[in-house]
């Protein structure tokens, strides 16, 4: 007796199941994780052989991180832990924006290619100094030149360095942050004093919340902006013109208290949009750069960062521990329409994690 000839499955029945529709699988039936990949990897126009694809599921990582931090930056938000703590290192998302380009070429993937190239150019745009609140020139006399220091003393350990850099600079306003006991006792003794006769120093309940303000003119202290580290404030009278000082120091973004940054930043902002007409500074540590939604809208009511009008915008002044092209620039002085900067530059204090940042502006008077 003859067997039976074997029945060979047709091409078209294999296609079919591989595709998941054949015999043994319903048509409509939901696909596998390999199903799932196959239709992912085809919607990115993915390459074929095993080594190129991994190369290019590689570069997906640091291009979708690059890609979510422009797009907070792009949308004028800041987001949720780690966008505020990537944004303030914005100009190093082009490292991560070329290894992905690396990966993409390696993998022979077109559009990867150009999803790195476009997230390396709208990175390169937003590297660019901000103008949004770039009030117009001032006009009028001018009244004098003023020389304006702000120093975080990281927890009072710079103290001497800072008493060194006002003998050396001579600024004639000074906003100092984190300011301990010691630097109060510091800032009292007669030298200080003979230098800086009026002053309005604000101690906290640890060594990073204190805050003074020192002055060669006569000043009158003000409630200053309220926040859980001390921000005292105070009205300067140089050459029968007044002038608001406040001093900047919101708590950092850290996560579980971006709320708190956010708030405290906001009320800084307020503070600049209810300013009236007088010439404003606004200096200190501001726990912020160029790059957060939260620091432009305070620049947004008309105030102008002194570093960027000197051409420095990108200049790091935190962390000072490191070289200067790895850190961020979160302490500013920021001057409303009267006060034109005319030079700004950072100075290296011992133990602190901070670079002070030395301005020189012109006070304008009123135009007659």
């Amino acid at each position: 007796m003859r067997p039976a000839p074997i029945e060979r499955p047709s091409v078209e029945t294999t296609v079919a199941e591989d595709q998941g529709t054949g015999p043994g699988r319903p048509s409509g039936a939901p696909r596998g994780p390999r199903g799932t990949r196959g239709a992912v990897a085809r919607l990115l126009r993915l390459p074929d052989g095993r080594a190129r694809r991994t190369a290019a599921w590689s570069a997906m990582v640091p291009l979708a991180l690059v890609s979510a931090v422009v797009l907070c930056r792009a949308t004028d938000i800041d987001g949720i832990t780690p966008m505020p703590q990537l944004l303030a290192f914005l100009p190093w998302l082009l490292v991560p924006a070329a290894l992905g380009l690396l990966l993409g070429t390696a993998a022979r993937w077109p559009l990867g290619c150009g999803w790195a190239l476009a997230a390396a150019a709208a990175t390169g745009w937003f590297i660019q100094p901000y103008d949004g609140g770039t009030p117009p020139e001032p006009h009028g006399p001018v009244l004098a030149r003023l020389r304006v220091m702000t120093a975080n003393l990281e927890f009072g350990q710079a103290r001497d360095g800072l008493l060194t850099a006002l003998r050396r600079e001579r600024p004639d306003l000074v906003a100092v942050q984190e300011c301990d006991t010691e630097c109060a006792e510091a800032l009292e003794t007669a030298a200080v004093r003979t230098a800086y006769p009026y002053r309005s120093i604000a101690l906290g309940d640890s060594p990073a919340a204190g805050s003074a303000i020192l002055s060669r003119h006569p000043l009158t202290r003000e409630e200053g902006v309220r926040g859980t580290l001390r921000m005292p404030g105070a009205v300067v009278r140089i050459a029968g013109q007044r002038l608001r000082l406040q001093v900047a120091h919101p708590m950092p973004p850290m996560p579980g208290q971006l709320d708190v940054w956010r708030t405290e930043l906001g009320r800084l902002r307020s503070y600049a949009a209810g300013r009236g007409e007088e010439p404003t500074l606004i200096a200190g540590d501001f726990n912020a750069t160029q790059d957060h939604a939260a620091f432009r809208a305070v620049l947004d009511t008309g105030l102008r960062d002194s570093a960027r009008a000197t051409g420095v915008s990108r200049t790091p002044s935190w962390p000072s521990a490191t070289a200067p092209v790895l850190g961020a620039q979160i302490d500013h002085v920021l001057a409303s329409r009267a006060l034109r900067p005319r030079t700004a530059r950072f100075l290296e204090l011992p133990h602190t994690d901070h670079r002070a940042l030395l301005v020189e502006l012109d006070l304008y008077g009123p135009q007659g």
